[in-house]
Formats: C-alpha cells, structure tokens, sequence
C-alpha cells in the first residue's frame, strides 16, 4: 500500500527535511539538556557531594568517623559503577566544630559546584546550615545532631536520618525514673545549641513525670574548663547526671567527679562519641550509660551491619568500627538511595522529591528501623539503643534491674 500523497505544500527538499527533524529532535531534548546543565555538581560521569565537618579540633574524632563511614559506602558503591552511571566525589572541608566558621565552609562547597550536601557534625553548626541550606537550594541530608531545630519545623532542604535528642533523652529519664526509681536527676551540659537542645529533652521526658531538673551546671564549646559545672550539679546530691558535650569534656568530668569520689548515676547521649570517649577515658567511663542511634556494630545479623563491616575493611583498611562512622555508612546509603530514585536526569529537586516518597522502608537494620520520609517529615528513623559502658565497651542495656544504683 502506498502512503497517501501529501498537497504540495508539505513537499520539502531533502536537506530542509533533515534541518527540521534536527530542530524538533532539538526541541524534545533541549528542556533535559539544559535543566542537566543548571543544576550544578552533576556531570555525564559523576556527582559532587560536599561536606563541612569538625575535622580538626576537640571534636574531630566525630567529624572523622562520619566521612570514614561514608567513604566506606561510596568506595563500595563506585567500584560497582556509581549512580546510574556516576561516580560519588566527596569533598570534605573543615568547619572546626565552631559556629563562626559555618559560612565560609558552606561558601567553599558552593565555589566547588557541589550537588548536595551531606555527613555535617553538631548542632551550633548545623543551625547555621539551616538558612544557608535554604538560599541555596541545596540538599542537606545526614547530620550527626539530633536537635530539634533541624527537625521541626520541617525545612525542606534538610533531611535529618537519625532519631532525635528528645528521643534519647526520652529513653534515659523514662528508664531512670521507672525502672531505677530514680528522682533526683541534673543535667551538666555544653553551654550552646547542643547543649540546650539535649536540656530541653531532659526537661521535656521530666515534665511527663511531674518533675524537672534537679540542678543544672555548663561549660563552653570546645573547653575542659567543666570544674564550675561540676560544683554546681554536686551541690544538689543528684541520682544521676546526663552529660552534654562530647568525648573531650565528658572525659574530664568523669575523671574528675571520680577521683573526688562522686558517683552518681552518669549518662550521656550518642553524640559523646562513644569509642573516642573510650580511647581517654579508661575505667572512668564503666558504668556510663550512653543512648546510641544506631544498632551495635557487631549485629553482623543484620545486613547493612554485615555490608558495613565487609566496607570497611576492604575501602578504610579495616579500621575499626564506631557507631558513628556506621552512622557515616547509613547516612551515604540513604542518599545514594535518593539519588537513584532521582533517575538520570538528575537535578536538586528529583533529589528531594525521592527522598520525600521513602516510606517504612526496610535499610538493613532490623525491623524497628524502617526508614521514612514525607513532606511533612524530614527525620527518618526514631529507634533508640541503650549501651552501658561494662568491661571497656558498650554493651545494650536490656534489663536496668541489674545495674548497680551507682
């Protein structure tokens, strides 16, 4: 059958023919040409990751572990050919821990074209990533803080993956006050946005008892200078004492109430850095009931653990492991997961968008981590585990009858 004859007027030559195939060819890809074009950090073969973190500094173990949990993944996922086809680059910079050094760590991610965001380090810097996140429309996905000002309200930058401060400190008091009968409870905290977020979950978890605080004592950021603190949460004879701050300075408290001979009751949340705190504490941290947010890294049952450990030694020369640079590892996972689902047209918004439609999903870490996100949510897991410090590790607490009062 012959095709039907066109009117003369849809007669073209052969080159006309072929220039306007070419236009309209042009016309269907150009709108994914330029879109892949504006969004920066993303070329044919790679992905630009930026990351601003306390790599020097009192608190350079937290920022260390996390870009070393994180390398772990992309090593694992690069050498099986990337992100539809991409590589993973993580550029890391260094913001100290200290507020004032936010802007500039996040001005140099931006001159480096960085894509996204991720693996940042404590909460007086993090809030000041918030705005910063925000002007420049870039995802932010993975932070080791579990402030509340990252959380709600809902930035939609910002995904936090970790449970929250109020949820550890939710777990500490309720198991202090039921479970150990406990009543008399302080709060001894770094004087700065970590530090107050962690009271107010103390604060918050005490109000749902009728209670609160029975003494508060502070010392500043990136300081051992804890003796004041120390005299003023003493002075009150607490049961017990949550400590605010990281490894550094909990060391220094705990060696010093000890060789005084206090011994309250002393706990602390997952951002002390529980296997830098026990490189310097030695026998001062038995007894240390720290909350973590992430299971034990010896839970090899569970296949992330299992793929974390397998990781680490193949891409970090088998380092050894901490809860936090498994943090690292499922931090990078779940980005690695938003980014595949962005699909290969891949701009900032795709980024978000994929992350916000995980719902329950399972990431390998047993069953009461189901991982989710929404619109209205961007804090994707809540699970809490509690570890006592009994024989120079962490061991998870599962009957609090059976540790001693003191």
């Amino acid at each position: 059958m012959k095709p039907p004859k066109l009117p003369a007027c849809f007669h073209l030559s052969q080159p006309l023919a072929l220039v306007l195939s070419l236009f309209v060819a042009f016309c269907l890809c150009a709108p994914a040409s330029r879109a892949q074009k504006d969004t920066p950090g993303v070329t044919p073969t790679s992905i630009k990751i930026g990351s601003c973190n306390a790599l020097t500094g009192p608190a350079s173990f937290l920022g260390l572990q996390m870009v070393m949990g994180a390398n772990a993944y992309f090593g694992m996922v690069n050498a099986e050919g990337g992100v539809n086809g991409r590589r993973i680059d993580l550029i890391t910079k260094d913001d100290g821990y200290e507020a004032d050094r936010a802007a500039p760590c996040w001005e140099s991610l931006q001159k480096a074209g960085v894509f996204a965001a991720a693996f940042f380090v404590g909460t007086p810097t993090g809030v000041k990533y918030i705005p910063l996140s925000a002007e420049s429309h870039t995802p932010l996905v993975g932070l080791f803080t579990g402030a509340q000002a990252l959380i709600d309200p809902v930035h939609p930058t910002i995904f936090n993956i970790r449970a929250s401060y109020f949820d550890e400190t939710r777990a500490q008091v309720d198991a202090l006050w039921d479970q150990l009968g406990m009543r008399k409870i302080a709060v001894l905290y770094q004087n700065d946005a970590f530090g107050t977020a962690v009271l107010e979950g103390v604060k918050r978890a005490l109000a749902r008892h009728h209670s609160a605080p029975v003494a508060l004592g502070t010392f500043e950021r990136n300081t051992l200078a804890v003796d004041q603190g120390i005299k003023e949460v003493r002075a009150a004879d607490p049961d017990a004492v949550v400590l605010v701050g990281p490894y550094a300075p909990v060391n220094a408290i705990l060696k010093q109430a000890h060789a005084d001979g206090w011994h309250p009751r002393f706990l602390t949340v997952s951002f002390v850095g529980t296997e830098g705190l026990l490189n310097i504490a030695g026998a001062d941290a038995e007894g240390l009931i720290i909350t973590q947010v992430m299971p034990p890294y010896d839970r090899t049952d569970l296949p992330t653990v299992k793929l974390y450990r397998e990781a680490l030694e193949k891409y970090m020369g088998n380092t050894q492991p901490s809860f936090i640079s498994l943090e690292g590892f499922v931090d990078a996972m779940v980005l690695v997961d938003g980014l595949r689902g962005a699909g290969q047209n891949l701009t900032r918004e795709k980024l978000i968008a994929s992350l916000e439609s995980i719902h329950r999903r399972d990431i390998g870490l047993g069953s009461n981590l189901l991982l989710s996100f929404s619109p209205e949510n961007h804090k994707g897991l809540d699970s809490v585990y509690i570890t006592v410090i009994s024989g120079g590790r962490p061991v998870v607490v599962t009957n609090w009858a059976q540790l001693s009062k003191h």
